[in-house]
């Protein structure tokens, strides 16, 4: 290659590089303060919110079962690999097989951090087309669902589980757990919440960063040829279609789940996607790869790729119907943007936000490093993986690493754990919690094996002429009645 030939080319791929490098910086600092915003209310909900009375309504799915099985989806966590771990553990625990997978839907498709980082790319429609299509794709999850996933996969997929289920103390409440009301007025509650909002960030820092790099090199370098080639356009009902049944697939090639599929999503809907085609990308987040492997792991081989096709089929419906639906009502944006972000950088309302978000973030942070002090962290652990606050009593997955007690928020983790354990408990991963913090005179609870804070343990009594502390009043209440038997 001639020289200057070889400059011209380097010169153009750096350019190319920074291109979409600045494009995803500006979709970050144009919705900072709106995941600054999400997370925090999603870390308070986690906190204040009871997964007691989550698993202790959802035994059948019949439409109430089905409406709080949705309210409690919203109130978790947007994680895609935490919502299948937790409807994996209602399933086990005798929750009725669809009102778990509802739970799962409403957790990553339902909720506030999700709808505000959309209405701040791509516009309130799309946040209306959340709530709207997230409601017709889980009535059609429940209506074809019920068709499907059921008989003889269904009942080797509740084997599996509970076979597999490790009987923890699934029935021993995290201490103060019962009483949001008074916990919402305490330092110790709030400093819990924020431990929630950090893990939730840790948790899902990769997404966001993959998700924003991809959205950014897609939104500054394919060329509109490429899309038109993808997604087919000028034929009414047919591209609507098509664009709706494309959008999943993209989903599960990119590997991008929850709120990292948003800039994503942007990208696309500026490359010329139909309206309802980006809405069933967003909800196609439960059929990434990976979580598809995982699934195969919980539910059996069978049950997994019935789980495919009838999620893929009510994603890619309920994003065609809530185009039709909303092309009715007029709210289909006309046309498609030109930029996404555009130069967010700079002194105006979105920089004045993201300064209050930040200020907002020091905060919950401050409160985060300052819960032991506070009296928090009483029924807690961090996952060692990826950074998620667990209660320990719901833990899905358990393990002892040389006489250490670890929980992880789903297998996932757990067996990323196992293949490596070196790596995360010594720099390269998020510290275990021993190691984060005001733990070193921690003690044991004999019940369950979590780790004890003295000085914050949720109950305590003299046995055998020592002091014995419990993370929690059920846990004390079994040795208690462990001795007595």
């Amino acid at each position: 290659m001639h020289p200057d030939l070889a400059v011209v080319t380097a010169t153009g791929a750096l350019g190319d590089v920074g291109r979409g490098l600045r494009e995803a910086a500006n979709m970050f600092w144009d919705t900072l303060w709106a995941l600054v915003l999400g997370f925090g209310l999603s870390g308070a909900v986690q906190a204040f919110v009871s997964r007691d009375a989550m698993q202790r309504h959802l035994g059948d799915h019949r439409p109430v079962t089905v409406a709080r099985a949705s309210l409690y989806g919203m109130a978790s966590s947007s994680c895609s690999y935490a919502a299948s771990a937790m409807a994996r553990s209602l399933f086990a625990r005798g929750a009725d097989y669809l009102a778990a997978m509802v739970f799962m839907f409403a957790s990553t498709n339902l909720v506030v951090e999700l709808g505000i980082v959309l209405a701040v790319l791509i516009g309130w429609q799309f946040v209306a087309a959340e709530f709207v299509g997230g409601v017709i794709m889980i009535v059609l999850l429940v209506s074809v669902g019920g068709l499907w996933l059921r008989g003889r996969a269904l009942d080797a997929a509740r084997s599996r589980v509970r076979s597999a289920s490790d009987g923890g103390h699934g029935d021993v409440a995290p201490a103060g757990r019962d009483g949001w009301r008074r916990r919402i007025r305490t330092p110790a509650g709030w400093a819990d919440a924020a431990g929630y909002t950090m893990s939730d960030l840790t948790m899902l820092r990769k997404e966001m960063l993959v998700g924003f790099l991809i959205a950014g090199f897609v939104a500054a370098l394919v060329p509109s040829w490429a899309w038109s080639d993808l997604f087919i356009t000028g034929h009414g009902f047919w591209t609507s279609l098509e664009n709706a049944l494309i959008g999943p697939l993209v989903a599960l090639l990119s590997f991008v789940c929850s709120v990292g599929n948003v800039p994503l999503a942007a990208a696309l809907w500026k490359g010329g996607i139909s309206f309802g085609g980006v809405v069933a990308f967003v909800f196609a987040d439960l059929i990434t790869l990976p979580l598809l492997l995982i699934y195969r792991k919980q539910y059996g081989g069978r049950m997994a790729l019935r789980m495919l096709v009838v999620f893929w089929a009510v994603m890619s419906a309920a994003g065609l119907a809530t185009e039709y639906l909303f092309k009715a009502l007029g709210w289909i944006p006309t046309g498609h943007p030109a930029v996404i972000a555009g130069n967010a950088f700079g002194w105006n309302s979105t920089t004045v936000l993201d300064v209050i978000a930040l200020v907002v973030f020091a905060g919950l942070y401050l409160l985060y490093r300052n819960r032991d002090r506070l009296g928090g962290g009483a029924g807690y652990a961090k996952d060692p993986v990826c950074g998620m606050q667990v209660e320990a009593a719901h833990a899905p997955a358990h393990t002892v690493h040389n006489g250490q007690h670890i929980w992880f928020c789903s297998e996932h983790c757990a067996d990323r754990f196992a293949a490596d354990p070196d790596r995360y408990l010594t720099g390269d991963g998020p510290p275990h919690e021993d190691g984060d913090g005001g733990h070193a005179d921690a003690d044991v609870d004999p019940i369950c094996g979590m780790t004890v804070d003295p000085l914050h343990a949720a109950a305590s009594i003299e046995h055998e002429g020592r002091t014995v502390y419990f993370c929690s009043t059920g846990c004390r209440d079994t040795f208690v009645d462990q001795l007595v038997g």
